[in-house]
């Protein structure tokens, strides 16, 4: 068979013109760059900002789209501030960076919102996990120094590098929405987190290997506290608990669990922590509909 060009994404080689892999196809998604209002001199923020208009990409953002991605003149591309604003554009100049705005949109946040509480762990196993989880959907991400956490939490530095790893994430997963990045927290804060959750109808889920719960046995709380959401349009959290390597001690687990906090286990394979907060992320975003 003759090589075929086809403007369209490759399954085998993820090449965009692929002339030699004959896997199956499917058609590209638009390309999504974050902007930063307080850097990039670019007018996200002004309500008159309407299709037809033509701006000029930041310095940042057209080296990625350009140099590294390879976009040409007429390519598509989505620019967010990672607030809910959507910019749908076309690359008219590509070597002076110049677009012409198609739409404009915003994205409301989901009213059940998904909160990751990660233990910090060494070799980089809870950036892994915060990667995943801002692919899955998740809203919030809370650093937590953990009772058996080796790494240590260095402000300025950790911080920088988590937020990084954030923005990344929300670019490849063509995302609006970039996760808040919470202040790192101490077990005692988290125990906290429990008791306000109780008081304002929101939900903590502790994963431990060695609780008798399973994850069935909170399904029918999750669907409860999604219903309420729609009922009265009040966002609501459902935050998930992962501890580090060595797993959360048993004095924190019953601090949290007396505290108001469900204590389950999932399944009977002991989980990476890297692993454990993407798989509960992927249970409730599909109880909550998210990936219908």
């Amino acid at each position: 068979m003759p090589n075929r060009i086809v403007s369209s994404a490759c399954r085998g080689c993820g090449l965009r013109f692929c002339t030699v892999c004959l896997c199956s196809l499917v058609p590209m998604t638009e390309p999504l760059f974050l902007l930063d209002p307080s850097h990039d001199d670019v007018p996200v923020n002004s309500d008159e900002l309407n299709t037809g208009w033509t701006i000029t990409l930041p310095d940042a953002v057209r080296r990625h789209a350009i140099q590294a991605m390879r976009l040409t003149d007429g390519d598509a591309l989505q620019l967010s501030d990672g607030q809910g604003l959507c910019i749908h554009a076309v690359l008219t100049d590509a070597r002076n960076g110049m677009v012409r705005v198609e739409r404009v949109g915003r994205q409301p946040q989901p009213v059940t919102r998904l909160t990751l509480i990660q233990a910090l762990a060494k070799t980089g196993h809870d950036e892994q996990a915060i990667d995943m989880a801002t692919q899955i959907g998740v809203d919030t991400v809370i650093p937590w120094q953990a009772n058996r956490s080796i790494a240590k939490w260095k402000a300025g530095r950790t911080d920088r590098k988590w937020n990084q790893v954030l923005q990344a994430a929300t670019e490849q997963s063509r995302r609006v929405w970039t996760p808040t990045l919470g202040e790192c927290v101490s077990s005692k804060q988290i125990t906290a987190i429990c008791r306000r959750a109780c008081v304002h109808g929101d939900l903590v889920i502790v994963l431990h290997q060695d609780a008798n719960a399973t994850w069935q046995t909170i399904e029918d709380r999750i669907a409860q506290l999604a219903e309420r959401c729609l009922e009265d349009g009040k966002p609501r959290d459902i935050s998930v608990v992962v501890g580090p390597e060595g797993g959360i001690s048993e004095e924190e687990v019953a601090e949290f669990t007396q505290a108001g906090a469900y204590s389950v286990v999932l399944g009977s394979n002991i989980l990476r922590a890297s692993t454990a907060g993407p798989v509960a992320l992927s249970l409730l975003s599909r109880s909550l509909g998210r990936f219908a």
